[in-house]
């Protein structure tokens, strides 16, 4: 048989399997109860109306909705998309500022792959959403991590201190990859002061911002500033959500908002991906904005995951190890762990799958896989009962390891 793997071009053989995905594989079908996941609770999808909405898009637009479409979006979606941005405070935008895509996932390999190349350096936190570092790292950049502390959030003046280091070495940082609100997977959220202080350093310093805000929607406590885009006065910041957290992740779609310059060169790129994202989910999300079917839906999404936060937070309080750290998140789907440095996350997981729960490691979020002793949980998908019994064992499991460490 061929051996494919010694013709791959060099980008593919960087591309790496995500950590995520690879564990639903080994759980799918097990007895685990899995913290591992970022799956919305089904019960959250609004499927009645859904249906209701697919049904009349069906019978009076399906010589629209099944056919090709725009590689921006369908017009009469972006419109809506518009609006759904001014709920963010975002405004000051239209229609061509608008690019649909796959999921906010693909807007993150496009965006990546439009603007980085080998030697470019990009400002990540620590951690970070590991599906983008993966994408980073066949990019090949230079790295310059910036950590996240529980209780701060995204440490700016640590940012800053590197910003100058590259000017004194002639140096420039391209672009920061940030999650602003309800940061996965650490769950923290900037403060206003910290948005507007993060936008004068991109000025004065003359970098751009990718600004991912998939749970912007899902602040459940707390304040939710308004997004860096909606702050931003010189077309610094690219930003990109979801519909996943917010309607259903099965439709797979996502949008950005950007200068013009940026969607042309969205436009071209993804011409030569996939041509346009999948019309018919574009007509379907277009009316569940339109109808008021995603807004009159985030108040039971978000007292779910409250609830289901709480029980997780109660859980851990109660069984984990004094010497451990967690989040608090006000937003999003997960808790994150420090576990007491001894602990290696990556290793300890086999064992806790053995004894039935599954959860994340933590060094994949960091871009130079540093935090072996960190682990996320995710709350959103498992039934209370789950949530409690996970925690429980995997505390078990947890204090062992730091007692036989």
């Amino acid at each position: 048989m061929v051996n494919y793997q010694s013709f791959l071009g060099i980008e593919t053989s960087l591309l790496k399997s995500s950590e995520i995905r690879d564990l639903l594989k080994l759980t799918e079908g097990k007895k685990v109860i899995s913290l591992a996941g970022g799956l919305p609770d089904p019960s959250t999808f609004p499927s009645e109306d859904i249906r209701k909405i697919t049904d009349d898009i069906i019978r009076d637009e399906s010589a629209q909705a099944l056919q090709y479409s725009t590689t921006s979006g369908v017009m009469s979606f972006k419109k809506e998309l518009v609006n759904l941005s001014k709920m963010r405070g975002i405004s000051s935008i239209n229609e061509d500022n608008i690019f649909v895509t796959v999921g906010s996932q693909e807007a993150l390999f496009m965006i990546f792959n439009i603007f980085i190349d080998k030697g470019d350096y990009i400002a990540v936190e620590n951690p970070s959403y590991l599906a983008a570092l993966n994408i980073l790292r066949a990019r090949q950049p230079n790295f310059i991590g910036i950590d996240v502390d529980p209780q701060k959030g995204t440490n700016l003046d640590q940012l800053e201190a590197k910003l100058k280091e590259l000017k004194r070495e002639n140096k420039k940082l391209k672009m920061f990859y940030v999650i602003p609100t309800a940061q996965n997977p650490a769950g923290t959220t900037m403060n206003f002061d910290d948005r507007k202080r993060l936008l004068d350093l991109a000025s004065e310093y003359d970098f751009i911002i990718m600004e991912d805000d998939a749970y912007g929607f899902l602040v459940f406590e707390g304040d939710s500033p308004a997004p860096l885009r909606a702050l931003d006065k010189e077309g610094r910041v690219i930003y990109t959500s979801t519909f996943s957290k917010i309607l259903s992740p099965g439709l797979r779609l996502g949008w950005v908002v950007a200068e013009n310059d940026v969607i042309k060169e969205l436009e071209i790129y993804k011409q030569n991906v996939d041509l346009h994202t999948p019309t018919l989910p574009q007509y379907i999300a277009r009316e569940a904005i339109k109808r008021g079917v995603i807004m009159n839906n985030l108040p039971k999404v978000k007292s779910t995951y409250i609830e289901k936060r709480d029980v997780m937070l109660s859980a851990i309080e109660e069984n984990f190890p004094k010497e451990a750290k967690w989040s608090h998140p006000v937003g999003g789907m997960f808790v994150f762990s420090w576990l007491p440095e001894k602990i290696n996350a990556t290793k300890m997981l086999e064992k806790a799958m053995n004894r039935g729960v599954a959860y994340v490691p933590g060094a994949s979020f960091y871009h130079d896989y540093s935090g072996k002793n960190t682990m996320r949980l995710n709350f959103s998908y498992p039934s209370k009962e789950e949530l409690k019994k996970g925690v429980e064992i995997l505390s078990k499991v947890i204090k062992e390891e730091f007692s036989n460490s």
